[in-house]
């Protein structure tokens, strides 16, 4: 079962595809079922999803790291909580939001920039940090109002540092999860923390053991940070908030012009009913969880974009003349596009959001490499779990349901479902951006396919991830990438247009190609993503040590000919 984490994604698809969409694996906590099925998904998500919950190795290792936060809660409390944030991200709350994300992705441009040679030769740049510093001021300023900086700051201040550390340091440390569950269920909080003193104490010699104490000195330094700018927000809410006899309703517009999501979540929570009301330990949980999943996963979507656009040119000119067309179509007060100080600034939401090709690059790179490729549920009672395609049995027979029995673990391959190759076609395991750009048309209108055809009565072209009726649940896009029901992921709308401000402003200055240039021993880099619980980028070996995260990438000044495709 380690290899499906450690290994490949070419070797989670063939397992896959090899036996079918549930999977009996071995793994040192017993058996577990992996699973790409899209109707035990909706079964195991949707439907029954009161059967199948999160693990509390899961839900304890969050819970002990991020608080009250809507990845740490189950059942009524999760409800509420839910209840309370999704208005909060709401289209209209995402439209005030750009003018955030607007200075930062043109921040992180311009610092690029002045690295590059002016005579349009290419330098060499790892883009990991950089995304990572740009994503990290997406979140502080956007979700909590904090200015961190991280991009032009030449160190990062103690809370934020600690923000960028958490992620990859819990990557490191993933199996460790089914341990502080245990402990957590077993012991009291006093005998837990006198755990936890032994084993970061400092005469432990091991790797793992420094990591651990890495981890502990990262989460009590962003539990202090969080806690103080928690208490800020506070502050500033009661010194400004409307006089109790004239709160605004949940729903007014009022709510929404506001800042960050922190001020738009207070209001949200003031004007609530005192059952439904989050007490500070959840809103503060809200807050760290919220930083936490738009940070890693954010940075190695956005990584993987860019990667993927320095392979492939002719997708790279086209998404730029994409841009610079929306752009042309604003007025820039007779200066050009590349001379304006933030070309950018004045693209709408609505614009930069239905941008076709930049919208199939995203969802492209998303379908193919979701940021958590696979997630974990516990069967809290037996039960069966029906399949669309069925699978044999250990005996040989063909079988349309599985049996479940109480406490027995699925793994969600999120990643293996968004390249089922019956749903998405064949090629499903390519990097293919204009298979989005086909319309969703009904009868009577023109076929995508061919623009002289109509449809004929009763046909319609296909819809993309649906085949013959089958699709998976998932909130986005028919791809499970965000995952589906009440347990999806609620900041996707915000990720999504991140992403997409980010793209859109680097590509209309820079051009990115992957590195050509050989070392003293005649190795040329070769960036090789790894799967371990996340996706990781390094150079293989002998050019690199396969080890340190990077994306290096030959950058220079964008040129006329860079607009043609």
């Amino acid at each position: 079962m380690g290899t499906m984490f450690r290994g490949d994604i070419d070797h989670c698809v063939e397992v896959a595809e090899t036996y079918g969409g549930a999977v009996k694996l071995t793994s040192l906590f017993g058996e577990v079922v992996y699973l790409s099925d899209p109707l035990a998904f909706h079964h195991v998500l949707v439907k029954d999803q009161h059967i199948f919950e999160e693990p509390d190795t899961f839900i304890m290792t969050n819970k002990a790291l991020f608080g009250d936060g809507l990845i740490a809660t189950v059942g009524e409390q999760h409800r509420r909580q839910r209840k309370l944030l999704n208005p909060v991200f709401s289209t209209a709350n995402m439209r005030e939001l750009l003018a955030t994300l607007q200075p930062i992705a043109h921040k992180l441009t311009s610092i690029l920039l002045a690295k590059l040679p002016d005579d349009g030769t290419y330098k060499e740049i790892d883009m990991l940090p950089w995304l990572s510093r740009s994503a990290l001021d997406a979140v502080c300023q956007a979700i909590l109002g904090y200015p961190s900086n991280s991009l032009e700051a030449a160190e990062n201040d103690e809370y934020t540092e600690a923000l960028r550390m958490i992620g990859p340091l819990m990557a490191r440390l993933m199996y460790f999860q089914p341990y502080v569950a245990m402990v957590m269920r077993n012991l009291s909080p006093y005998w837990t923390t006198k755990l936890v003193d032994l084993t970061t104490a400092p005469w432990m010699p091991t790797e793992k053991m420094r990591e651990m104490r890495e981890l502990r000195r990262v989460v009590e330094i962003m539990d202090i940070g969080s806690k103080k700018a928690f208490a800020a927000k506070k502050a500033d809410f009661a010194t400004s908030a409307t006089p109790a006899d004239t709160k605004p309703e949940v729903g007014d517009p009022k709510l929404s012009r506001a800042k960050d999501m922190m001020d738009i979540m207070l209001k949200a929570n003031s004007v609530s009913s005192s059952s439904e009301r989050l007490t500070d330990a959840e809103l503060l949980g809200q807050m760290n969880v919220m930083v936490f999943a738009g940070l890693d996963t954010t940075t190695s979507a956005l990584s993987r974009c860019v990667y993927l656009l320095a392979k492939n040119p002719h997708a790279q000119a086209r998404l730029r003349s994409e841009i610079r067309g929306a752009v042309r179509s604003i007025p820039q007060n007779g200066s050009s596009i590349l001379e304006h100080e933030n070309p950018l600034l004045d693209l709408t939401y609505d614009a930069l959001m239905n941008l076709p090709f930049l919208d199939s690059v995203v969802k492209e790179t998303l379908r193919l490499y979701p940021s958590l490729p696979h997630m974990a549920r516990k069967a809290t009672k037996a039960t069966k779990l029906p399949l669309q395609y069925p699978v044999r049995s250990s005996s040989g027979a063909e079988t349309s349901a599985i049996a479940m029995p109480e406490n027995s673990v699925v793994i969600i391959s999120i990643l293996t479902a968004n390249r089922n190759r019956t749903i998405w076609g064949d090629d499903a395991n390519e990097w293919k951006p204009e298979r989005w750009l086909s319309p969703l048309v009904g009868p009577g209108t023109e076929d995508p396919r061919d623009s002289t055809k109509v449809l004929p009565s009763g046909l319609s072209a296909p819809i993309l991830g649906v085949k013959d009726g089958t699709r998976y649940p998932g909130v986005y896009s028919n791809m499970m990438t965000f995952l589906c029901g009440s347990r999806s992921c609620i900041g996707f709308k915000f990720a999504e247009m991140e992403m997409k401000e980010t793209l859109a402003a680097l590509m209309l200055r820079l051009h990115f190609v992957l590195p050509t240039d050989a070392d003293a021993n005649g190795h040329v880099k070769e960036i090789e993503w790894k799967l371990k619980g996340f996706h990781i980028p390094v150079i293989k070996p002998p050019a690199g040590d396969g080890v340190t995260l990077q994306v290096p990438l030959n950058v220079r000044l964008v040129q006329e000919e860079d607009f043609i495709w």
